[in-house]
């Protein structure tokens, strides 16, 4: 199976610089890439050779919730899917497993497909509710062709530490073992661990957020996922 490499840019660069990226970067044959660009880089990205995801969307048609796309609209521009439910929404914006599944599904009815985030807080490994906690957020996920999980321990973002192959491994068993899809592992992820968490059985690809903001690095990460698909 081919992997996946879906790069996070989080509340990084503007139209410019997305621009700027997609000049420098490539990706071998071999491997499906999605890069993920904040809201106001969305329409510069479009267009590009890979498709483009947003990094969330609300679970309404439209209405009165200031902030907030709807699916249609990111539809409207061209938009080929959504993440929902990253740690850092849950952990800053209050997002709950229930609203997850909401965003989840209005996406997928409107035609999107979805990353869909889960994973533990370094409280939660360390009580063992892993996999607890798993089947919690699992549980509510739709079942449908187009969704995406995607595994990132919290104790892991943006922390630079990353779990073992062998963690990661047992974690994404266990995902699939809830739901028949695709897994991606998200946590610090760069070129120097990258073969050995991809090589797992069980791991389909990554969610990549620091190492994805820069082009070579992210290229460099799509070769060692093709060379292992």
């Amino acid at each position: 199976m081919r992997k996946l490499m879906a790069g996070n840019w989080k509340m990084y660069k503007g139209p410019a610089e997305t621009l700027a990226f997609f000049d420098r970067f490539e990706a071998p044959d071999g491997v499906d890439v999605v890069v993920c660009p904040p809201f106001v880089s969305l329409e510069a990205a479009v267009g590009e050779e890979w498709p483009i995801y947003a990094q969330n969307v609300h679970w309404a048609e439209e209405g009165a919730f200031t902030g907030e796309i709807s699916a249609a609209m990111l539809v409207e521009i061209g938009v080929r899917g959504a993440l929902v439910g990253h740690s850092e929404r849950r952990q800053y914006f209050g997002e709950t497993d229930e609203s997850v599944r909401a965003r989840a599904e209005a996406a997928l009815e409107a035609g999107l497909q979805v990353i869909a985030c889960v994973g533990e807080s370094a409280a939660e490994r360390e009580g063992g509710l892993t996999e607890q906690v798993l089947e919690r957020q699992v549980a509510v996920l739709p079942r449908h062709p187009d969704l995406v999980i995607a595994y990132e321990p919290v104790w892991a973002i943006g922390t630079g530490k990353t779990a073992t192959p062998e963690t990661a491994q047992e974690a994404h068993a266990l995902i699939k073992s809830l739901h028949d899809t695709r897994v991606l592992y998200g946590g610090s992820v760069k070129p120097g661990n990258a073969a050995a968490l991809l090589a797992q059985p069980s791991i389909d690809g990554a969610l990549v957020g620091g190492a994805s903001l820069d082009p070579d690095s992210f290229s460099e990460l799509c070769r060692i996922a093709a060379s292992l698909s």
